[in-house]
């Protein structure tokens, strides 16, 4: 499938309704997540870091636009250099999504985080993907990969989850009068069915076995220096009493 045809996509009434819950959702998770640098691998053309307060932030992919051009399975970035990472359906569009998520586990530090999103094929939308009539077309025609599986898959690279939600319960209509008529899906989606949401999201951090970060108790230790330096002085005063009086001593004998 072309780029125009996957931009033709976008810019359709379906198109716009996936976007718009996907950016409501990373801007309420992104916003919240501190460090230095963000990377942002896939889907170059939407800002899904534009609520994070990080200093720098990159987008990575071989599409137009992209801050970095680069293949997402092997990243020219210094491995445990950066903060966070997201991946937009990044995994179900690449021939080896396990590569990838090895790739954001190096460049990851020590307690970083990655938020994925993918179309769930146990849904409504993941029925589209098993239609011979549109099993070609945009977005249909991804890898769409089980939310248990992308689970193991992270538990497997010590990821331990931190979050994450499901949303697009309204049947993938085109037109948007249908979706509109059954717009009550979706408010009712996360209550009745919630296993069954077009679009997951996951929120995971990186974990190291044998690793703890210890900060320095610098209030406690400056405590201690204070506390420790009029005993240190009282010592030495008395120390040199007692070395002033002998030589008093031995003067005084001396002379005698």
């Amino acid at each position: 499938m072309t780029v125009q045809n996957v931009q033709q996509w976008f810019e359709s009434s379906l198109g716009q309704y996936l976007i718009e819950h996907e950016q409501c959702y990373f801007d309420q998770v992104v916003a919240n997540i501190f460090g230095y640098n963000a990377v942002q691998i896939g889907w170059p053309q939407f800002n899904f870091l534009r609520l994070n307060r990080m200093p720098f932030h990159f987008s990575v992919g071989l599409e137009t636009g992209a801050s970095l051009r680069a293949a997402p399975g092997f990243l020219p970035i210094q491995s445990n250099s950066v903060d966070l990472v997201i991946l937009p359906h990044t995994l179900e569009f690449n021939a080896n999504p396990h590569q990838i998520l090895r790739e954001v586990h190096r460049i990851l530090i020590p307690e970083g985080h990655v938020v994925i999103s993918g179309f769930n094929p146990f849904s409504l939308w993941g029925v589209c993907h098993y239609l011979r009539s549109t099993r070609r077309e945009f977005p249909w025609n991804g890898q769409f990969i089980a939310l248990s599986r992308l689970k193991d898959w992270l538990k497997l690279l010590d990821f331990e989850m931190a979050g994450g939600r499901l949303c697009c319960y309204t049947p993938p209509f085109k037109q948007e009068k249908w979706r509109k008529r059954l717009s009550f899906m979706e408010a009712a989606g996360d209550r009745w069915w919630p296993i069954s949401g077009g679009v997951y999201f996951l929120h995971a951090i990186k974990h190291m076995h044998g690793m703890r970060i210890i900060k320095p108790d610098w209030k406690n230790c400056l405590n201690a220096r204070k506390k420790m330096v009029p005993v240190a002085q009282r010592v030495n005063e008395a120390s040199l009493e007692e070395k002033s009086a002998e030589k008093l001593n031995q003067t005084d004998e001396s002379r005698r």
